[in-house]
């Protein structure tokens, strides 16, 4: 069973929320987010990535980086560019992106069902990245990006929320990417109770993306809870902002692999090794998307290639079956000797939306190879969250980002 509850939302005054959405923190490199910045003072990605108002040399994990976030939203708040909503209420959050549209439910979950698995996650977090946002949670007081949820389908819940977008939204712009934005508040108690009540039917709810901020919360939630014994458990700093997706709205992106080195061979050598795992054949097509599970294009000193798994080295358990952990298994461990992916340097990962032009632009500079992988399916996503697995790092990128800035939980 799952309880969500209804938050009053810091979000920005009308007219400015075109202006102060971000993307989410942790699609930017540094130098992108400075970069992004750079004249903007409306922008929220100034307090999700604090140490853009600083010297590049500045270390980003600074106490007084943070404290420049608190700084920055509590200006933000006194100048009146973020409002703080009445009473608590739910969100409807709808992005539409190439015709494609999905609308989620913006609530607070409790940070025990995330420790009782209620809220599952797939993947393994990285602990700098999970402190980075333990100390930019604290330091605010404010969950500032929320945690992608996502659920089997209801037919109850859809009619609800189709019925709300029937109404004005508060938002509704199109952002420079081309995705568009509407938001919805639902503060009608008997709606809010009528929610409420039909997510206890939801047996689990699910991380599609968030799982640092999920984390963070969570730790943040058990810094508050030591410095005050006397709480009770419904403190704002015992929930966690999200939005909670219908999982048959959602679309998985591919996320690829490249290489900053051969592992000391040739790419003739490579190819040669690749054949125990792979029948590999000239790409009919440059640059070569995959087109089915079991497929993955390969980028080579300035050729394309198509590989197809063995059967033999094939696993039929949830995560043994996915494409990335037979990338994994069979060639980052054994040939590059890449044993843990989220901390080996010579490994980066490139999301689908930036397509596969930036897997030859990486191995122009400063790569050497690009995997270009299928993407993982909604139904592994949940098959290895119900089965209390966790998948190989960066196995999913979802498409559209929720943005950052447009509802902010204080705690």
């Amino acid at each position: 069973m799952v309880q969500i509850r209804p938050f009053a939302a810091l979000r920005p005054k009308k007219g400015k929320a075109d202006k102060i959405a971000a993307l989410p923190y942790d699609v930017y490199s540094r130098k992108e987010a400075a970069e992004k910045v750079k004249g903007d003072e409306d922008t929220f990605l100034r307090i999700d990535r604090p140490e853009t108002q600083f010297s590049p040399d500045t270390d980003m994990y600074a106490p007084f980086v943070y404290e420049k976030a608190d700084e920055l939203l509590k200006k933000m708040e006194e100048e009146g560019d973020l409002i703080q909503e009445a009473s608590p209420c739910y969100y409807l959050y709808e992005l539409t992106m190439n015709g494609r549209s999905q609308t989620g439910l913006a609530a607070c979950y409790s940070v025990e069902e995330y420790r009782r698995g209620i809220v599952r996650k797939h993947e393994n977090t990285r602990k700098e990245k999970e402190q980075d946002r333990i100390c930019h949670i604290d330091a605010c007081s404010a969950q500032t990006g929320p945690v992608f949820l996502t659920y089997r389908p209801d037919k109850e819940i859809k009619q609800v929320i189709d019925r709300e977008k029937e109404k004005e939204p508060v938002y509704d712009f199109t952002a420079e990417d081309g995705v568009r934005h509407r938001l919805f508040v639902i503060s009608d108690p008997e709606t809010t109770e009528r929610l409420t009540g039909l997510f206890e039917k939801v047996e689990r709810l699910y991380i599609a993306d968030g799982h640092h901020r999920a984390a963070a919360a969570a730790a943040v939630s058990d810094l508050r809870r030591r410095a005050h014994p006397e709480s009770t458990g419904e403190e704002e700093f015992m929930s966690v902002l999200s939005v909670i997706f219908s999982e048959d709205e959602l679309k998985i992106l591919p996320y690829h692999r490249v290489l900053k080195d051969l592992g000391g061979r040739t790419p003739e050598q490579l190819l040669e090794v690749l054949t125990d795992v792979f029948t590999i054949g000239q790409a009919p097509v440059s640059p070569y998307e995959p087109t089915k599970k079991g497929e993955m294009g390969l980028y080579l000193d300035g050729t394309w290639y198509r590989l197809q798994v063995k059967q033999e080295h094939c696993l039929q358990d949830p995560i043994g079956s996915l494409d990335v952990a037979y990338l994994q298994r069979e060639v980052l461990a054994p040939v590059f000797g890449i044993e843990d992916p989220r901390t080996d340097g010579r490994i980066d990962f490139v999301g689908g939306i930036r397509g596969l032009k930036e897997l030859e632009r990486r191995c122009s500079s400063d790569c050497k190879a690009a995997f270009a992988m299928y993407p993982t399916s909604m139904e592994e996503l949940l098959d290895a969250a119900d089965a209390n697995l966790l998948m190989p790092p960066k196995s999913t990128w979802f498409e559209p980002k929720l943005r950052s800035g447009l509802l902010i939980h204080k705690i």
